[in-house]
């Protein structure tokens, strides 16, 4: 036994690869988990006293081997199915003996469950709670909680989720190369997602929800252990850490928003914008360029201004361009119209948010007329731009926006 000291790291970081070991062995995602949480629970009870294994993962993984077994023993019709399926399987594959075998624990399964918990047949939201439950380590009523939902529909999600992936026949295994390369990007889009909804969350009184950001920073960095040449896992963790490094400088002291331009630099976390200007800068000098590399590169211009007047817009603006042309769309656009008004002018980008009232996934996004309020009012058409102002504040569903958007329009 070790030292004595248990961290919250140490429980997240183990227990993705403890589910997935015990899933690869098993193939029952449920048991897999709720064995898995047994084993959590007895070692909170144990480890203090007895203090930590030499390897507290394989320490999980043979008592949640065991208490799997016991479920499986216990349920007859269970029992009956996996004899009559060793007979066609290997052993290995489907019983265990009591004593898991200590040698498997070094293999790390993270990746192999990330892709499994974000299967083509779950739809994105499911794929975000099952993503937490299971490899992040979120409780379900934390989950409920982050995203303003009851527990009871959380777990009823999570649930439905675990069903559709038994449904789907999906296998504890890395898909073919082709399918391995498409998974990855929906694991990277839901980190990303989990990681939008913290930095600023869509409704409900809290700007940030610091606990999502760092989980999904957490997730990211696991992914990029164990894809340190992929181009956009390098992007993504990049655009995570130049983001949530202005994080401390995005509210005052009473807790209102303050938009980037007016933000005091000097409250910027300097340890993530170094470390997230080293990833994205090593990763375009090697790798073949991505959205989430040109994000972290956008990203990177703003930190690296000393102050917002100071801000290579003309760089900005043409990252924006190579952007819509690798991952066109409407906030893209949105954020390119932006750029294009502080390099010619604001009647420049007014002109793009003409077009962008034509498409209907924007036209009544809050983002849309906070962008034109803020437009107009560099025009100098105050009255417009207070209207603007009021009407994204009636759009957004954070509380934190509204009130931001509100005091602008008052203060014209």
């Amino acid at each position: 036994m070790g030292a004595s000291v248990v961290t919250d790291e140490l429980w997240r970081s183990v227990l993705p690869q403890v589910i997935g070991a015990l899933v690869r062995r098993y193939r029952d995602f449920d048991r897999a988990e709720e064995a898995a949480q047994e084993a959590l629970l007895a070692a909170a009870a144990q480890w203090p006293e007895e203090g930590v294994p030499d390897d507290p993962k394989a320490w999980l993984i043979r008592v949640g081997s065991r208490r799997l077994i016991d479920g499986l023993r216990s349920d007859e019709a269970r029992e009956r199915r996996e004899l009559a399926d060793a007979t066609r399987a290997p052993a290995d594959s489907l019983v265990a003996p009591p004593a898991y075998a200590v040698g498997s624990a070094d293999r790390d399964d993270t990746l192999t469950l990330l892709l499994l918990c974000c299967h083509p047949a779950l739809a994105p939201a499911a794929r975000i709670a099952l993503t937490l439950r299971a490899v992040g380590g979120l409780t379900t009523a934390q989950i409920a909680h982050a995203f303003l939902v009851p527990e009871a529909t959380m777990g009823q999600r999570i649930s439905r989720a675990k069903k559709q992936i038994r449904d789907a026949g999906a296998e504890f295994r890395m898909p073919p190369p082709d399918d391995a390369a498409a998974r990855l990007r929906e694991v990277l889009h839901v980190l990303y997602l989990v990681f939008t909804e913290g930095h600023t969350a869509s409704s409900g009184g809290e700007l940030h929800r610091v606990d999502l950001t760092a989980e999904a920073i957490r997730l990211a960095r696991q992914v990029h252990a164990l894809l340190p040449d992929d181009g956009e896992v390098t992007g993504l963790l990049a655009l995570m850490l130049l983001t949530e490094a202005r994080r401390p400088a995005r509210t005052n002291v009473a807790g209102e928003l303050v938009p980037l331009a007016e933000q005091d630099r000097s409250r910027w976390d300097a340890a993530y914008v170094s470390e997230g200007v080293a990833l994205i800068s090593d990763a375009l000098t090697r790798t073949r360029l991505g959205p989430y590399q040109v994000q972290a590169a956008i990203a990177a211009v703003h930190d690296e201004a000393p102050s917002a007047a100071e801000t290579d817009w003309a760089q900005v603006l043409a990252l924006y361009g190579l952007l819509e042309q690798l991952a066109p769309g409407p906030v893209v656009s949105l954020n390119r119209a932006v750029a294009l008004a502080m390099v010619e002018g604001p009647a420049a980008g007014l002109a793009v948010l003409d077009d962008l009232e034509q498409d209907k996934r924007l036209a009544r996004h809050h983002r849309l007329h906070a962008v034109r309020a803020h437009l107009l009012e560099m025009t100098g058409d105050t009255e417009q731009a207070r209207e603007s102002y009021l009407l994204a504040s009636r759009l957004t569903t954070s509380i934190p926006e509204q009130d931001h958007l509100r005091r602008k329009a008052e203060g014209l």
